[in-house]
């Protein structure tokens, strides 16, 4: 699929350190594309900028993190104007989860060239928020919300990992009261994932088997123990893509999470904090470019 006319948002605080207007310059100079690049100032910009660009070009680049893309999605939601992602941040888990190289140039051979097909994926409403991959409570919340910054900018992903171990360790469960597509359950946990995407941000490996942004549905995935033979068969789980004892696992169109006291929590990368949070999935909610 070729596009006439294109405009790329840039997020230059991102994970990564690259000449990417350079790159752009030299897939698209000389091309019968019409082009044009934004340059935001802070993340928030994005989502005012794609906000604009609805109906005025036919297609969206962002270059940038999750938490960047997430706001352009929840920009163009709901409308015709399709999404394209230059990976530039440190997890980079929507571009793993839609099959988009992680090399900038070859991110955006993928665009220029016409390599690619537009797919309506599937996206997140928690409390009135858009969402893209997942909402995270609990020790997968805290691994996020505890990540040294300038250790996340050495280390990228790495940082999470050892974060990991600190809030492992220290994990203590919660009790959660689930409306699961309007049957009730009450569980204990030291996590619990509400996922869009399966992907988790390192390759291929996904949570469980079977998760897909274009499935129409939620998956809801509680950790019952982080001790250390739980967190050994969940690992096995994540790497072999089998089921596992430790989780427990549901599939919805929508679930009502209740606390007993307000709780922080990680919706895609921003960082919220509710008492009760109400999770649903509006199908075919964004068009993507993804390659063929």
């Amino acid at each position: 699929m070729k596009f006439k006319n294109i405009h790329f948002i840039i997020n230059p605080g991102s994970g990564k350190e690259e000449p990417i207007l350079s790159y752009l310059h030299n897939a698209l100079n000389g091309s019968d594309i019409d082009w044009d690049i934004t340059v935001t100032r802070k993340e928030e910009d994005t989502y005012n900028t794609a906000k604009q660009l609805i109906g005025k070009t036919d297609l969206v680049v962002i270059y940038g993190g999750d938490g960047s893309i997430t706001k352009v999605a929840a920009a163009l939601y709901g409308s015709k104007t399709p999404l394209a992602v230059i990976p530039g941040g440190t997890a980079n888990i929507l571009s793993k989860e839609l099959g988009i190289p992680q090399d900038s140039p070859e991110a955006i051979e993928l665009i220029v060239a016409g390599n690619a097909k537009v797919m309506q994926m599937d996206m997140g409403i928690a409390n009135g928020t858009p969402f893209l991959l997942r909402i995270n409570l609990g020790i997968m919340a805290d691994m996020i919300l505890d990540a040294d910054p300038g250790l996340k900018s050495k280390l990228g992903q790495v940082a999470y990992g050892i974060t990991a171990l600190k809030t492992t360790i220290a994990a203590k469960p919660l009790s959660y009261q689930l409306t699961i597509d309007g049957e009730l359950v009450t569980e204990e946990g030291v996590s619990l994932t509400v996922t869009n995407a399966g992907n988790i941000g390192i390759g291929d490996m996904s949570f469980l088997p079977g998760i897909s942004v274009y499935d129409g549905e939620l998956d809801v995935i509680l950790l019952k123990s982080a001790d250390p033979l739980s967190m050994l068969q969940v690992a096995g789980s994540t790497l072999f893509h089998t089921t596992s004892d430790v989780l427990k696992h549901w599939r919805c169109k929508e679930v009502v999470i209740e606390l007993s006291d307000n709780v922080k929590y990680i919706c895609d990368d921003c960082e919220d904090e509710a008492k009760k949070i109400e999770i649903s999935i509006i199908p075919k909610a964004l068009n993507v470019l993804v390659p063929k």
